[in-house]
């Protein structure tokens, strides 16, 4: 009796990277580049981490619709439908931005393009989770984390600058050069989604649905299933408080580079923050993704994690030292500002590897795998809204220096939750050690 052999999935080198730079373009774009954008076009932090921040709860609402992607069609037709539709909404942004009222419909389209760019989360990691055992997780974990942030960093650097250097070497106005800086992130997603329809794996398909009772149903019994898991709320208060200070960091911290010196922020050009806060910061932000994992390799995630969150969180006092140390009569070098946000980007590329593989291995395994993956990046991402929303106004109503000091008494919480977190599965990440073999 014959059967038909299973497809050959690709080495995880030909798509791991690809699938995780395209994941993180869209995210960078509502995290940071629509702030820079808007800060470039005369709106205030407050008003633009208000509007911006919001969209970030598309990225918490995924699990309400992830039970239906784990049933339907496969991981990849998922994947590639949202890379196409997340180009449409690129282009579109590009197109609003000459309009009167551009803001309110850029931002619509943003909550459009937030909600695709979930989707395209929960099944690129469907497919990662999947297509991969335990041991090739952990293999990539340190690839997966670097190849995100070099989407984000393709973001924040390469569209940035492009838009910056249309305005100062080529005479645009600045609606006209962020149109074509958006429109590069949008040709940017055409062609990886032309590439993914070559090397991308199928991923598992599931259960298929009979209907959308069925749908609910499965949804609900996988919601009860996750709060059933072992140890659960400590592991919730783990995930839920990891990132707390970095909450309030994400946002404000790249609108304070762009401020003017009379406000308190570093006064750099578009072209300037490009280069600083991607370019310059690009290695070490992958050496440090990539030492993450083989740290964690090397000494288990149990006795990596608190160490981990120091090194996402001590870095914050680069910024403590940048908001005291600037003013409009002593503005600070150019090296001296790439130096200590290089610091930062290391520090929290090395120590983010560990969040994610904690998730990943400690609170998904079991029957709804995706799905549990997906609820847990919707609870870190739960945090992680109100506190960006809430950053620039704080940051206008206190100041630059003072908010960067509260940034760093908020990563107390963090540092506990790494302390207690509980390892229902055990620490699987370690190397055997070779005198026990």
């Amino acid at each position: 009796m014959s059967s038909t052999p299973s497809p050959q999935i690709p080495h995880p080198v030909v798509w791991v990277p690809s699938l995780y730079f395209a994941m993180g373009i869209p995210f960078a774009i509502v995290a940071w580049v629509a702030g820079t954008m808007f800060k470039d076009l005369g709106h205030s932090d407050g008003q633009i981490t208000v509007a911006t921040a919001s969209i970030g709860i598309m990225w918490s609402l995924k699990p309400l619709w992830a039970a239906f992607l784990d049933m339907y069609r496969t991981k990849r037709f998922w994947v590639l439908s949202m890379e196409v539709a997340l180009t449409g909404m690129l282009i579109l942004i590009a197109l609003a931005l000459p309009l009167p009222n551009y803001f309110q419909v850029i931002i619509a389209l943003m909550w459009v393009l937030a909600f695709c760019s979930s989707t395209q989360d929960i099944t690129a990691d469907g497919i990662y989770i999947t297509s991969l055992d335990r041991k090739k997780q952990a293999a990539f974990i340190g690839v997966q984390g670097v190849f995100w942030n070099v989407g984000r960093l393709f973001a924040v650097a390469a569209i940035v600058w492009f838009a910056g250097n249309l305005q100062e070497s080529h005479g645009h106005d600045p609606k006209s050069a962020w149109a074509w800086a958006i429109g590069l992130s949008g040709a940017t997603m055409a062609l990886l989604a032309l590439y993914h329809w070559f090397v991308l794996p199928q991923g598992s398909t599931g259960t298929r649905a009979t209907s959308a009772a069925n749908a609910l149903q499965t949804f609900w019994t996988s919601l009860v299933a996750f709060f059933q898991k072992e140890k659960i709320w400590g592991m919730l208060a783990f995930v839920f408080l990891f990132r707390s200070a970095e909450g309030l960091l994400l946002m404000e911290a790249p609108l304070f580079m762009q401020a003017d010196l009379a406000e308190g922020g570093l006064g750099l050009t578009l072209k300037q923050k490009g280069v600083i806060d991607g370019l310059i910061s690009i290695t070490v932000s992958l050496a440090g993704g990539l030492l993450g994992g083989v740290f964690i390799a090397r000494f288990g995630l149990k006795k990596s994690l608190f160490f981990m969150a120091l090194c996402v969180n001590v870095p914050n006092l680069c910024f403590v030292y940048l908001s005291q140390a600037v003013s409009p009569e002593a503005p600070l070098s150019l090296y001296t500002i790439g130096t200590l946000v290089t610091i930062e980007k290391f520090g929290y590329s090395f120590g983010f590897v560990a969040n994610m593989l904690y998730m990943m291995q400690q609170m998904s395994p079991g029957k709804y795998h995706m799905t549990h993956y997906a609820f847990c990046t919707a609870i870190m991402n739960l945090v992680i809204v109100p506190l960006q929303a809430v950053s620039g106004p704080l940051a206008d109503h206190v100041g630059y220096k003072l908010f960067f000091i509260i940034v760093c008494f908020a990563a107390i919480p963090s540092l506990i939750a790494a302390w207690l977190a509980p390892f229902p599965q055990g620490d699987q990440n370690r190397a055997p050690d070779p005198k026990s073999t």
